[in-house]
């Protein structure tokens, strides 16, 4: 890392989501004409929003939805639908095997051993797809989860190859009303499973409405956990 980047780091926590955003595709331009930048995305609001401040610097930012096999038929249709209307650079992470397959060997995981059903079809195959970038972008939020609370602007993640990439999470200090705000402000096309209660939304079988005034993510898993292990499972310098 530059120093000047290292200074970029350091400030992140006084810079404005637009300014991070920003300052970072400057750099990463610079280091390898953007395409060591990448956005994972579950295509709810938050990470709309990200998106759609990244195009306006980089249009064709490859966008990683995690494939499960278990989404909704809702969300798989939205994305669709913005992935045309958006002319959006897709790509669609698998795990190693079919959803057929890793059934006739597991069972119902999901249900037995919902951490190890999130290791084989979300977190390898996203730690998979990271490998060739220097710059992850995401829509965490620290008023998420508790596991969220300390999440900083910008971080040093390790996959578990050993190489570090820099987890850029622009939105960390952002509420739920200024995600809505700038969501409607420019005119981002709402999931309509956020009608129906949703807070916060993942594979199907695995996702409730929270009780009213539980945190978003509650609702994930029956309560048993707050993460799939995808922020977690990566190691933090």
């Amino acid at each position: 890392m530059s120093a000047e980047l290292g200074v970029a780091a350091m400030k992140a926590e006084e810079l404005s989501a637009e300014e991070i955003v920003a300052e970072v595709v400057r750099q990463a331009v610079q280091e390898d004409g953007g395409a060591n930048v990448c956005l994972t995305s579950s295509f709810q609001t938050e990470d709309m929003v990200v998106l759609h401040m990244l195009r306006e610097h980089l249009p064709k930012v490859p966008v990683i939805f995690l494939e499960t096999g278990y989404h909704f038929a809702e969300l798989i249709e939205y994305r669709d639908r913005m992935a045309r209307d958006w002319d959006l650079n897709l790509v669609n992470a698998l795990p190693q095997t079919t959803l057929e397959v890793h059934e006739k060997e597991f069972g119902l995981l999901h249900i037995v051993d919902p951490t190890k059903c999130c290791a084989i079809r979300k977190v390898e195959p996203l730690m998979r797809s990271l490998e060739p970038f220097a710059w992850w972008f995401t829509g965490l939020r620290r008023e998420q989860s508790p596991t969220r609370a300390g999440l900083k602007k910008i971080e040093d993640h390790r996959l578990p190859t050993g190489k570090v990439l820099k987890k850029v999470s622009v939105l960390a200090d952002w509420s739920w009303a200024q995600v809505e705000a700038y969501a409607s402000e420019h005119q981002i096309p709402r999931l309509s499973l956020y009608d129906r209660g949703y807070t916060s939304i993942g594979c199907e079988p695995c996702t409730a409405v929270p009780v009213a005034g539980a945190d978003a993510r509650s609702g994930r898993w029956g309560g048993k956990k707050l993460e799939c292990g995808i922020h977690t499972f990566s190691e933090k310098q």
